[in-house]
């Protein structure tokens, strides 16, 4: 199984049948999942594992209060509401997209919240909401959930969605002690991307991936990523090749 290392963005091989790629790329397939299933997490999946990773080894559990997934919708905010629930938390989703409410309760989230509540201009320092969060956006989106934190809470930031700009004051890291920790997935050393597989065989429902699956041929897949670059896909996307 291979994900990151600049494969699709530096290097040959999406969407073919073989690939030749260097070894210590490859991990092994964890036994919880199919070949299908794995894909259906995907680079997207894995990368939610490593947020909700770092939010435990921050120490934030399910009794330390809310936890908030923006861009809850996609593909690392599906799995991240996903895993976050099995795992006890009370999880609030953030989306753009509000008819999805029902889909992201079907994934357990708790509460939902639209995209606008965080979208404009907020001041320093807000009321204080969540232990944690995961998000996907970046830019303005990013700011006011900082500001928003609870003293000594987490933010794991995995995206940039909603811009690569950071419009924030230093207000919460140093009057509230919150943490802001980046994620990478591409360059992710191989024992943490091992153990984030693990986990999810462990911590992931297989039931809820068909729920947040799609399957397209691959003529339909330059369509389909301009959908997703649009923000108008959910949950996942797979592209079956000989029949995955």
């Amino acid at each position: 199984m291979l994900n990151g290392w600049g494969v699709g963005e530096v290097h040959w091989g999406g969407l073919a049948e073989l690939a030749r790629v260097k070894a210590e790329w490859l991990i092994p397939l964890e036994p919880a999942f199919t070949p299908a299933q794995a894909m259906s997490i995907g680079t997207a999946g894995y990368t939610a594992m490593l947020c909700v990773m770092a939010l435990e080894r921050h120490g934030i559990t399910p009794d330390s209060g809310e936890v908030l997934v923006t861009g809850a919708a996609g593909g690392v905010g599906s799995v991240a509401v996903a895993v976050l629930a099995k795992l006890g938390y009370h999880v609030v989703a953030v989306t753009g997209r509000l008819e999805e409410a029902d889909y992201l309760t079907g994934l357990g989230a708790k509460r939902i919240l639209p995209r606008s509540d965080f979208s404009e201009p907020g001041k320093p320092l807000g009321r204080e909401q969540w232990a944690g969060a995961v998000d996907v956006a970046g830019g303005r989106v990013l700011a006011n959930v900082c500001a928003s934190m609870q003293y000594r809470g987490v933010v794991a930031a995995c995206g940039l969605a909603g811009g690569m700009d950071f419009p924030a004051t230093v207000a919460p890291f140093i009057l509230r002690g919150v943490t802001l920790a980046g994620i990478d997935s591409v360059m992710c050393p191989p024992a943490e991307r091992r153990e984030a597989w693990r986990r999810l065989g462990q911590d992931l429902d297989p039931s809820v991936l068909d729920a947040m699956t799609n399957r397209i041929a691959i003529e339909d897949a330059i369509g389909v990523s301009e959908q997703l670059i649009a923000g108008a896909v959910r949950g996942r996307v797979i592209v079956p090749i000989n029949d995955l």
